[in-house]
């Protein structure tokens, strides 16, 4: 499976913007009821529906093309009962659940708050999303929140997940330290959930050579746990990109960090895992992979370690190719002609291949000092809504990046 499907949702406007945040808010990430919901509606009339008092679910399940669908999505939930009323049972039971939040829907002033402070929002349809996630299906994202100068969808066009246990041995620490260092070296982007041990080490080592690293966490990004790496997350924020279902300020909850690992397993083209017990939420982000069909890898270790029995198992039920370096890796997720090959620096479409607007937009970025997309919009005599889709485009392609001052073209553009 190919991790960047050429398929793309339309481009959502702002209200349906507002609704997917609204959403992120109201509910957990991986609600199978919601999934169930946004298949018959869009966005905005859920929140609407959220929102009344007196709305009734059943208007809008009723309208799946497939009348069973609905129930089928939502079969495991509490009140599960024959298909007709099952969607219905737990979609009102969700729906009053979400309408206990309600006082916590930020205004517009928050939002912009959060977007002084560094914050951004990516949903399906936008440039920046990662059309790989679609893959999980119902059990996709409603949005994400992103913190830090890359753009995630170009991060994760060659990207390896990198995971492990928590309680890491020294052994652990090393191993993932080297490959997460060598891969980035070799132009791969190392994805983890930045807790304390091998997903530390992993980002730590893509970061001690200059690569590229994402940290997607369980909880709101401004509230970043683990807390003890929170001089991880300000350099992964100022060199990388920090992700998160999440709204900024929430904390996170215990089943949060194994519905977190599906996006984990999701956006990479592979997952790696270094060290692991046999009950390892690192085991649950390959059993993810797995689903996806992308290639699972596990790194083997002493016979008398605990910390490595998870990964034996994967390699002894032939859930996992075993592999010792980053060569091996890349052989697993790569196509022929990449092993071994140096990082590539050239921009993913050539230039020739873009369209006017989006050129004019390319040429107003600066070269060496960034620009706001205000500034960028006004040289290139476009809106600001054209100038943020090109900028967004331009980006996933390789042309610009995101700095401090806004936006700036990448050296190898």
């Amino acid at each position: 499976m190919t991790a960047e499907p050429g398929s793309r949702e339309a481009q959502p406007d702002a209200a349906d913007r507002y609704a997917r945040v609204a959403l992120s808010i109201l509910t957990d990430p991986g609600d199978e009821v919601l999934a169930a919901l946004l298949r018959s509606a869009p966005p905005r009339e859920v929140v609407t529906l959220v929102m009344s008092r007196h709305a009734d679910p059943a208007s809008v399940l009723l309208r799946s093309p497939d009348p069973d669908e609905a129930g089928d999505a939502v079969a495991d939930q509490p009140g599960a009962g024959e298909h007709g009323a099952v969607g219905k049972v737990a979609a009102r039971r969700a729906i009053e659940r979400w309408r206990r939040r309600r006082h916590e829907v930020p205004p517009a002033a928050r939002l912009a708050f959060w977007e002084d402070t560094g914050f951004r929002f990516v949903c399906p349809g936008d440039a920046e999303w990662p059309t790989q996630l679609d893959d999980l299906g119902a059990a996709k994202p409603v949005m994400l929140w992103l913190r830090g100068p890359a753009d995630l969808r170009f991060s994760c066009l060659r990207s390896v997940s990198v995971v492990g246990s928590r309680a890491a041995t020294a052994y652990g620490s090393h191993v993932a330290t080297e490959l997460s260092a060598e891969l980035a070296g070799l132009g791969w982007t190392v994805i983890s959930g930045g807790a304390f041990g091998i997903d530390a080490c992993a980002h730590r080592g893509a970061l001690a050579v200059g690569g590229s690293t994402v940290a997607v966490l369980a909880s709101g990004l401004s509230f970043g746990y683990p807390k003890l790496n929170a001089d991880l997350f300000a350099v992964i924020a100022r060199n990388g990109v920090l992700v998160s279902e999440c709204p900024p300020d929430r904390s996170p909850t215990r089943p949060g960090f194994l519905v977190r690992n599906r996006v984990i397993a999701a956006l990479s083209r592979g997952t790696l895992v270094v060290e692991a017990a046999l009950r390892s939420g690192a085991i649950n982000t390959a059993r993810h992979a797995r689903e996806l069909n992308r290639p699972v890898m596990a790194v083997p270790g002493p016979i008398t370690s605990e910390q490595s029995a998870g990964c034996h198992e994967l390699i002894r039920e032939s859930s996992a190719a075993c592999v010792t370096g980053a060569r091996d890796v890349i052989e697993m997720i790569a196509p022929l002609d990449e092993v071994g090959a140096a990082p590539v620096r050239e921009p993913a479409v050539a230039a020739d291949g873009l369209d006017p607007v989006t050129v004019a937009v390319l040429r107003a970025v600066a070269q060496r000092t960034g620009r706001g997309p205000a500034t960028i919009a006004t040289i290139a005599r476009v809106d600001l809504d054209t100038a943020m889709r090109c900028l967004g485009l331009l980006a996933a392609a390789g042309y610009v990046e995101r700095c401090e001052q806004g936006w700036r073209a990448r050296k190898a553009a």
